[in-house]
C-alpha cells in the first residue's frame, strides 16, 4: 500500500506566530483607510445646514469612537476568518493570515479598541453609544452569519452604512428627513452590490459566499436598479416644497442628477469588470473621477443655497 507524500507547506499555510509582530503590521491590520466610511456621521448635520461648531466637534469625537470600534471589529473578524483568509487569493496577504502578526495580541487589541470606542461613544452621547452598540451587533452578526446569506449580506452592508448616518444624527439630536433615509438606503445598497460584483468578477464570489459565477449579470442589474432609484429619490426631493425653503436657487440642484447617474453607472460598470478594488468608498477616495464628481456636486449645492 502506497502512502501519499506529505504536501509541502504553502505560503498561505504559514502558522500565525505567538510573538508580537512589527507595529507597522498591526497598524495595517487596523485598516485606517477604511475610516473614511465613518465620515458618514457628518451627513445629517450637513444636510440640516448646521453651523454650530460644537456639534461638529462632537461628531469628530463620534467619528474617532466609531473608527476605534471598526478597527477592533476588523481585527476580531480576521481572527474568525483566519482559515479562510489563508486560502484566499488576496486576503492571505493580510498581516494575521500572512503570519506577520500574532494571534493573542490581535485578539487583545481588537477587544480593547471595541471597548474603548464604545465607552467613548457613550461618553459623548447616550444616543450615540446606543447607535455604536447597534453597529457592533450588526457587524458581528454579519461576520458570524449574514455574510453567507444570499443578498441578505449586501443588505447588511448597506445597513451598516446607514447606521453610521443614524449615529451622527443621534449624536447631535438631528432628525434625519425621510428623503435622506430613502436616498441613503438606495445609494448604500448600490455601493454594497458593487462590492459583491467586484468579487464575482474576480472569481471570489463563491468562496465562502452564497453566490455563483453566473450571478454577475443579475447583481449588475440589481446594482443599476438601486443606483437609478437613488436618482429618482433625489429628483422627487428637488421637487418637494422643503427644497424651496432651504435653497434660494433650488433649480440648480437638477444639475446634480446627471453627475450622480454618471458616477453610479460608472461604478456599476467598473465593478462588473472587477476594477473596483477593496471597498467601493475606499476606491472612490483614490479615484480621480470620483473626486471631480464630488467637487462638482459640492459646488452646485453651495451655489444653490
Amino acid at each position: 500500500m502506497s502512502v501519499a507524500a506529505p504536501r509541502p507547506p504553502a505560503e498561505n499555510d504559514a502558522p500565525t506566530p505567538l510573538v508580537p509582530g512589527a507595529p507597522l503590521d498591526y497598524l495595517r491590520a487596523l485598516r485606517p483607510h477604511h475610516w473614511i466610511k465613518n465620515l458618514m456621521v457628518f451627513v445629517p448635520l450637513l444636510a440640516d445646514h448646521g453651523t454650530d461648531g460644537e456639534l461638529y466637534l462632537r461628531l469628530l469625537g463620534v467619528f474617532a469612537a466609531l473608527s476605534a470600534c471598526a478597527s477592533g471589529t476588523y481585527l476580531l473578524n480576521d481572527v474568525l476568518d483566519l482559515p479562510h483568509d489563508r486560502r484566499h487569493r488576496r486576503k492571505r496577504h493580510r498581516p494575521l493570515a500572512a503570519g506577520r502578526t500574532a494571534l493573542p495580541p490581535t485578539v487583545g487589541i481588537g477587544l480593547a479598541l471595541v471597548a474603548t470606542g464604545l465607552a467613548a461613544a457613550f461618553g459623548l452621547s447616550v444616543a450615540a453609544g446606543l447607535g455604536v452598540l447597534l453597529y457592533l451587533a450588526v457587524t458581528f452578526t454579519y461576520s458570524l452569519w449574514l455574510k453567507r446569506k444570499t443578498f441578505i449580506d449586501v443588505m447588511a452592508i448597506a445597513l451598516l452604512y446607514a447606521i453610521r448616518v443614524l449615529i451622527g444624527a443621534a449624536a447631535v439630536s438631528v432628525t434625519p428627513s425621510p428623503w435622506l433615509l430613502a436616498f441613503s438606503l438606495f445609494v448604500f445598497l448600490a455601493i454594497a452590490i458593487a462590492k459583491r460584483q467586484t468579487e464575482l468578477a474576480a472569481g471570489e464570489g463563491a468562496d465562502g459566499r452564497a453566490y455563483r459565477a453566473e450571478d454577475g449579470p443579475a447583481m449588475a442589474a440589481l446594482g443599476a436598479g438601486s443606483g437609478f432609484a437613488t436618482v429618482v429619490v433625489l429628483t422627487l426631493y428637488i421637487q418637494s416644497p422643503e427644497v424651496e425653503t432651504r435653497y434660494a436657487q433650488h433649480e440648480l440642484l437638477w444639475l446634480v442628477c446627471p453627475l450622480l447617474v454618471h458616477w453610479l453607472g460608472r461604478l456599476t460598470l467598473l465593478a462588473a469588470r472587477g476594477e473596483v478594488d477593496d471597498d467601493p468608498l475606499v476606491f472612490a477616495m483614490r479615484d480621480r473621477t470620483s473626486w471631480l464628481t464630488a467637487l462638482a456636486i459640492g459646488a452646485i449645492v453651495i451655489a444653490a443655497l
